[in-house]
């Protein structure tokens, strides 16, 4: 008898429950229907400056893209950004150093105290700028161009940095080819190829240079990409190969554990280089990043940082095989 009393009360309890779930959901229900939602006037700016939104420039740039030409120039020095020695003495290589994500790196690491190698493929006029930028900061820089999906090139430019520098502390695997399709059927084996080559077999070829170089403390960092974490539908290819080179960075980073080299990767989401105005239409460029809930592209010098974190040892030397990604509040929901 206690037992169906129990029972009888339990059942009065959930009634009272159920309808206190319809009452916080007519709220909600009757607030929607007024039409008062919470209200973003323009895009999210919690930086130490302003950074731009779109409406961009329209803008659409022939392969492989020069910042120069750019209209609106990408922010890559990170003016508040103070350097502390995190880098000193070091020396680093960095693939498609010339501009965009590359370039900011390149002037922070250097900003940080390290000697810089840049590989880039034919960007003259960008590498140069940026060798200037490294010079800057009061760094050596030397520049080298080629493609990174030729391994004796890697192995060349690997050599020519210790040649020049003295030593190689971190390599930044982080140049890449993107070109999207509508249809998949557009999607060519020659197009697949040049994606694979350049993302994949590069960053093996380049890492595969570097290794017996580095020392213990050595860091490798690879340039990964939203899109290798949630896929893009137009960038069949290249999300395949972002996905793989995060799933190399945490192969390469269990097996280089004996040699005290980390190794981790940086997966942006949509970043201000030339590498998206090379790729979309002009339309498209100009509304660039404003599907993320910050409503805006990245600026370099925004991502920048989180090299120097995964490359300097008082940073994270408890770091490897980790993905960090930067996607503007991304959630997938």
């Amino acid at each position: 008898m206690a037992v169906a009393l129990d029972m009888e009360r339990f059942a009065k309890a959930a009634e009272k429950t159920a309808a206190a779930e319809r009452a916080i959901q007519e709220k909600i229900d009757a607030k929607e229907k007024s039409g008062s939602k919470p209200k973003q006037n323009g895009a999210m700016q919690a930086g130490a400056r302003k950074y731009p939104e779109p409406p961009l420039p329209k803008q659409h740039l022939k392969k492989p893209g020069i910042e120069a030409d750019l209209e609106l120039a990408p922010m890559v020095d990170a003016p508040h950004y103070k350097g502390s020695d995190k880098l000193k003495g070091k020396v680093a290589l960095i693939t498609g150093g010339d501009s965009g994500i590359g370039r900011s790196v390149a002037v922070l690491f250097a900003r940080e105290g390290a000697d810089v190698a840049i590989a880039y493929l034919n960007e003259h006029e960008d590498a140069r700028d940026t060798a200037k930028m490294v010079e800057k900061e009061g760094r050596r820089c030397i520049v080298m161009a080629g493609d990174v999906a030729d391994a004796e090139f890697c192995k060349a430019s690997v050599a020519h940095t210790v040649e020049q520098l003295g030593r190689l502390d971190v390599l930044v695997n982080n140049a890449a080819f993107q070109e999207h399709v509508q249809d998949f059927e557009d999607l060519t084996e020659e197009h697949f190829d040049r994606t694979l080559k350049t993302n994949l077999y590069g960053y093996f070829h380049m890492a595969k240079a570097a290794v017996p170089h580095m020392k213990p403390g050595s860091a490798i960092v690879m340039t990964g990409s939203v899109t290798g974490l949630m896929g893009n539908s137009m960038l069949l290819d290249y999300s395949m190969t972002k996905g793989g080179i995060h799933a190399f960075v945490r192969a390469l980073a269990t097996h280089l554990v004996p040699k005290g080299i980390r190794v981790n990767a940086v997966a942006p989401g949509p970043v201000w280089t030339p590498l998206n105005p090379a790729d979309r239409d002009a339309e498209g460029v100009s509304q660039f990043g404003s599907g993320t809930p910050m409503k805006r592209p990245a600026q370099p010098e925004e991502i920048a940082p989180a090299y120097v974190f995964l490359a300097a040892p008082s940073c994270s030397s408890y770091i490897t095989g980790e993905i960090l990604p930067i996607i503007g509040g991304y959630s997938g929901g």
